[in-house]
């Protein structure tokens, strides 16, 4: 009878373990998830940018440097590649 305890004990013990590694796991795949979505969501504001910027002579280079800004700061990493484009006139 005392081993039965035992075992239902452990079992309790590894199903909590597991749900608090799972928690723990999933939480970063959580952040990177979102900096991907951002990203490529950075991309297509970049193409949109580009394809107006078109008729206004203006460019924005889509790489992988632009949209991980765009996509780490969102509407405000657009306006900071628009704001350095114009200082630097590159």
């Amino acid at each position: 009878m005392y081993n039965d305890y035992n075992i239902i004990v452990a079992y309790v013990i590894g199903i909590i373990i597991l749900f608090l590694l799972g928690k723990f796991f999933s939480f970063p795949m959580k952040i990177a998830a979102k900096l991907i979505f951002n990203s490529i969501l950075g991309g297509i504001i970049i193409l949109i940018i580009n394809f107006v910027g078109k008729f206004l002579n203006f460019s924005i280079a889509l790489n992988p440097f632009t949209a991980f800004i765009v996509g780490t700061l969102g509407v405000p990493g657009v306006l900071l590649i628009v704001i350095l484009k114009y200082v630097f006139n590159v």
